[in-house]
């Protein structure tokens, strides 16, 4: 038998294709992609948030109550070698005291995080902190004291109350406190208002759009943003050649301040659709729709989503939602802000449980639906899109790599992932109703570790797996039950979707080899929720 001297080719075989992480720094390019609530643009603006800017004037001091420095330590899993973490990195913001005794900021402070940290201004009092509620979607975090009863922290606080919602071309005040203690604001108009993306791609959220000009020259990554010495948003992104703020809307943190309150967050809901526009003459002519008339394309409607529950189904055309006329680019007239993007009515202005109306073209025939609001949880999803605060899903057998698909994994192939991922593993992402009979996770081979059970293999990798010794493959934990029974010939037999073949694994070479992995430091071998 050959022998064992295997490990050294570990990270080799596994990271061949590896390419940098995404980057933990502030400064992200300006990006475009598709949502699966509709097809607008996403925004991404560079993010570099400053601590002093020419314009900055000083602030009351009684404003220094009101905030606190928050830094947190983030350690991300290794997506190709999943049984490891990538090198900790540091993020500095400044977080808004609201009441309770909680401390608001955005999500991106709380991805992934290890260890999190409050500070006063001036530096006298630190307390370590907890996550008490996030979502990621909307890029909002609320912060508590890691031990409650040590309140000392918050002695003499004052919380921001919630101010009302800005209109268009009002004036807002960007929040800054210098390394010494000193509050100055930056004071900027309102330039427009649209639902946007500005940090998980296709999540979009009604964001202020604030003209101001900053220097980016320090390392915050996030403010707060007043009107009236009170909050109106959350400044989440700075575009330093235009000199654009994106500022996360009050309606937004109110929602989710009022929300996470007691503990028990639902998160902002979705329909699960996917639409088109309907511009274009000849397909409105196929619709069936007026010529004088609005409307949005359902192009999917998710399994089990509130959209079907509704009973919502692909082709329908919804022109209208709580009596907000819909055009065929997707917007409409909000009686606040203005012109806004259809999914405003939805994400933004509703909680999970209501109800709103639509009106349906299908067949060229009005119907009037209800639909009750959901929350589109991640982890019930086909394809998750992010995986925040806990390992991916893998099993190392015999050296085979398996591991379950997710858009974190797809984003190892680069910033051009959608193009250079593999075709078969972005087919299942772009169009998971086709492969949702097949379990509740894709499970992928991802790569090879060269050893004596893996012989003639080697060149494998993202390959999914339908079977493992005859048994239906429909998540990790299947994979791994799977391998506990290997067919009476002592072998393991994994078929493979598109290769159209099946692979042997000698059960005691491969049990042997998992015993060197662990004593030679690869531990532990699995990881299923």
């Amino acid at each position: 038998m050959r022998p064992l001297l295997f490990l050294p080719l570990i990270l080799a075989a596994t990271a061949q294709e590896e390419r940098a992480p995404r980057a933990s720094t502030p400064e992200r390019a300006t990006t475009e992609r598709t949502t699966p609530e509709g097809t607008k643009p996403e925004k991404e603006e560079a993010k570099v948030i400053v601590e002093v800017s020419d314009n900055a004037v000083p602030a009351p001091k009684e404003l220094l109550k009101s905030v606190a420095r928050i830094t947190t330590t983030q350690q991300a899993w290794n997506q190709r070698q999943p049984w490891e973490k990538l090198s900790p990195t540091k993020r500095r913001s400044l977080g808004v005291i609201v009441d309770g005794n909680k401390v608001l900021t955005t999500a991106e402070m709380a991805v992934d995080a290890t260890y999190i940290e409050l500070e006063s201004p001036d530096g006298k009092r630190i307390a370590p902190a907890k996550v008490v509620a996030v979502d990621y979607e909307a890029n909002v975090a609320l912060l508590g004291l890691q031990d409650e009863a040590n309140d000392k922290f918050f002695a003499g606080a004052k919380p921001l109350q919630i101010a009302q919602r800005p209109k268009p071309g009002d004036k807002l005040d960007i929040l800054q406190v210098e390394e010494n203690g000193s509050p100055l604001v930056t004071t900027g108009g309102i330039q427009s208002i649209d639902v946007v993306s500005n940090f998980l791609p296709g999540q979009f959220f009604l964001t202020y759009e604030v003209k101001a000009s900053m220097q980016s020259a320090a390392n915050s990554f996030s403010l707060p943003v007043l009107s009236g010495n009170k909050l109106a948003g959350i400044l989440t992104s700075y575009d330093a050649k235009d000199q654009i703020s994106d500022v996360t809307a009050t309606d937004i943190i109110e929602r989710f301040v009022r929300e996470a309150a007691d503990g028990d967050y639902a998160g902002f809901p979705s329909l699960g659709i996917s639409i088109s526009r309907t511009e274009d003459t000849n397909f409105r002519a196929w619709l069936k729709l007026p010529e004088d008339g609005g409307g949005i394309y359902l192009s999917s409607v998710r399994a089990g989503s509130a959209a079907e529950k509704a009973g919502l189904k692909k082709g329908d055309v919804i022109d209208s939602i709580d009596g907000h006329d819909i055009d065929r680019l997707g917007y409409f007239d909000d009686e606040h802000y203005g012109r806004l993007y259809w999914s405003h009515l939805v994400r933004g202005a509703k909680s999970s449980g209501d109800k709103v109306t639509m009106n349906v073209i299908r067949d060229g025939q009005p119907q009037k639906l209800e639909v009750v609001l959901d929350r589109r949880d991640e982890k019930d999803q086909l394809v998750p899109a992010y995986t925040f605060g806990k390992g991916p899903a893998y099993l190392v057998k015999g050296g085979l790599l398996f591991q379950e698909l997710t858009r974190p994994y797809l984003e190892t192939y680069g910033e051009n992932w959608q193009a250079q991922a593999p075709l078969g593993l972005l087919d299942v992402y772009e169009n998971p109703q086709k492969y949702e009979s097949r379990g509740r996770r894709i499970v992928v081979l991802t790569g090879v570790i060269p050893t004596p059970a893996t012989v003639g293999y080697e060149t494998l990798r993202d390959i999914i797996v339908t079977k493992v010794n005859g048994k239906d493959i429909k998540d990790m934990k299947s994979l791994i039950e799977a391998f506990r029974a290997p067919n009476g010939d002592g072998m393991h037999r994994i078929e493979l979707d598109d290769e159209k073949f099946s692979l042997s694994l000698d059960e005691n070479t491969s049990d042997m080899v998992d015993e060197q992995f662990v004593k030679r430091g690869l531990s532990p071998l699995s990881r299923a929720e």
